[in-house]
């Protein structure tokens, strides 16, 4: 048994599996596996949050912007005058990502841990066994039934119309959307010129096409994890009044309307 199998794929293919057994519906499994992984990171939230904040009060501070005019002509000073203030306000710039590198081993586990869980064939159960820990009882479990509403769990979603030629991807339209509603509201309001603000605008623009990709081409019980994590996660920052509503707002109407549709928190 290796390490990554041990520490990621095992807990968490046994636990969607403990899920489905008492709920009966691997659907519904993975969305309650959600939330509970979406609980369990809380505190990496909470952190992501306060990392942001002090990142914001960093980029209006007035030593950071006098430090920018004295050395706007020596990029190596700025940037250790930069490192220096960041010690001095408490900042670490990399605390604000974390939740973000460790969602990329969760949902590269989660797809093992589904596909792993769907097998039918002799081989691919044989090596699910051989995953699963003794307290489960498999002869309840196995095989797991992959239907749920119109898509089959182990294999790319796509609804079919009559009329229709051709399958409509909703679970990845579904995924962009989600995805590009997350990144926009929980994007704190930056100011014209910021350091790292275009670096954002293209991560929000970027992520939703990336994300919605990948549910496009993959199993859709991923597709599924994706959706119900992007509602989750929007409704833990609404429930700490943290979303930025006046971010979905056009350009126009965010002018005219600035007087505060910004959360209080």
């Amino acid at each position: 048994m290796n390490i990554w199998n041990m520490i990621i794929i095992d807990p968490m293919l046994n636990t969607l599996l403990w899920i489905y057994g008492i709920l009966g519906n691997f659907g519904i499994a993975i969305i309650v596996f959600t939330i509970l992984v979406r609980l369990i990171t809380h505190p990496l939230t909470v952190q992501q949050l306060k990392s942001t904040s002090k990142m914001q009060e960093f980029q209006q501070s007035k030593e950071w912007q006098a430090i920018q005019k004295k050395y706007k002509d020596n990029k190596q000073q700025l940037q250790q005058e930069q490192m220096k203030l960041y010690q001095e306000m408490g900042i670490n710039p990399f605390s604000s990502c974390l939740p973000t590198l460790i969602q990329f081993p969760i949902i590269i586990g989660l797809y093992q841990a589904i596909m792993r869980a769907l097998a039918a064939a002799p081989i691919p159960m044989e090596a699910l066994y051989s995953n699963l820990y003794s307290i489960t009882d498999v002869s309840k479990l196995l095989p797991v039934n992959q239907n749920f509403l119109w898509m089959k769990l182990g294999q790319p979603e796509r609804l079919f119309i009559g009329g229709l030629s051709f399958g409509i991807p909703v679970l990845a339209i579904l995924v962009l959307v989600t995805t590009y509603m997350q990144s926009k509201l929980m994007t704190p309001v930056s100011q014209p010129g910021e350091q790292g603000a275009q670096m954002t605008q293209a991560m929000n623009l970027y992520m939703p096409l990336f994300m919605g990709y990948l549910a496009l081409t993959f199993a859709s019980g991923l597709a599924l994890y994706f959706v119900a994590s992007n509602l989750v996660t929007v409704g833990q920052y609404a429930v700490m009044g943290k979303l930025n509503w006046n971010n979905l707002l056009p350009a126009g109407l965010k002018r005219s309307g600035s007087g505060g549709t910004r959360s209080k928190g």
